[in-house]
C-alpha cells in the first residue's frame, strides 16, 4: 500500500471520531478487509501529524499509557473531501470507459 493511501484511510476512519493506533488500524480493517502494517500505520500517523492534518485528542492519555488518540483536523478534513471528490470523479470516469454506469 502507497504511503498516501494508508494516509487517506487513516483521515477517512479519524472522520467518525478520535481512535487510538490499535482501534484506526480495527478500523481501517473494517472498511478495507486488511490491516495495515505497523510500519504503514504508524508512519502515516507520523506523517499527518506532522502536517497538523491530525492531532492528539483533547483527552489526556492516562500516565503510564502507550498509545495516543488522534482526532482529524479541520484541514485534514479539507484535504479528505477533496481527495475522496477527485476519487470520485476518476472512479467515474474509469466506470464509463468499461462501459459501466456510475451511480
Amino acid at each position: 500500500m502507497h504511503s498516501n493511501d494508508a494516509q487517506m484511510l487513516v483521515l477517512t476512519v479519524l472522520a467518525e471520531g478520535p481512535l487510538h493506533g490499535y482501534a484506526i488500524n480495527t478500523a481501517i480493517e473494517e472498511l478495507t478487509g486488511r490491516k495495515l502494517g505497523p510500519g504503514s500505520l504508524y508512519g502515516a500517523l507520523s506523517r499527518l501529524e506532522t502536517r497538523e492534518l491530525i492531532r492528539p485528542a483533547d483527552e489526556p492519555a492516562e500516565p503510564g499509557e502507550r498509545h495516543r488518540t488522534m482526532q482529524i483536523t479541520d484541514a485534514g478534513r479539507e484535504l479528505l473531501r477533496a481527495e475522496l471528490q477527485q476519487m470520485a470523479r476518476v472512479s467515474a470516469a474509469g466506470l464509463r470507459a468499461l462501459g459501466i454506469n456510475p451511480a
